[in-house]
């Protein structure tokens, strides 16, 4: 399978790339096996994800994952996006190819990530997922 239109957009203009200085919450992940690792920066205000940045060192699926994933949460409720899977990533891009598709999983595992650390910040208990 080659990459969906939607895959090459988010890879040649990504989407919120950068961070952002005073971080509401910071969160990494990456993938020893390729090598690929993402972080995301988020910006809350009164529980909503104002702003979202990351910064990716890795494949273009892996740039594309997270531009996407960070406007599938920008200006969502935290809680919102602390919902977000892999499965909704690799759907908003009408795919990736089978070995690429670890690349949606280190999206989700970064916002998850970086919520944890805003709700650390905030001195706040992240509501139970599930």
């Amino acid at each position: 399978m080659l990459y969906s239109e939607k895959v090459m957009d988010h890879l040649l203009r990504p989407r919120n790339a950068g961070s952002i200085e005073d971080a509401s919450g910071v969160g990494e992940a990456g993938n020893m096996a390729c090598g690929d690792i993402m972080r995301m920066y988020l910006k809350v205000e009164d529980g909503i994800i104002e702003d979202v940045k990351f910064e990716t060192f890795g494949c273009g699926s892996a740039i594309a994952v997270s531009s996407i994933a960070t406007e599938m949460i920008k200006g969502k409720p935290v809680s919102e996006a602390a919902k977000l899977t892999n499965k909704a990533v690799l759907s908003a891009l009408d795919g990736l190819p089978k070995n690429k598709i670890h690349c949606s999983l280190l999206a989700e595992e970064a916002v998850k990530s970086a919520l944890e650390d805003y709700y650390k910040k905030a001195g706040e208990t992240p509501p139970k997922s599930g």
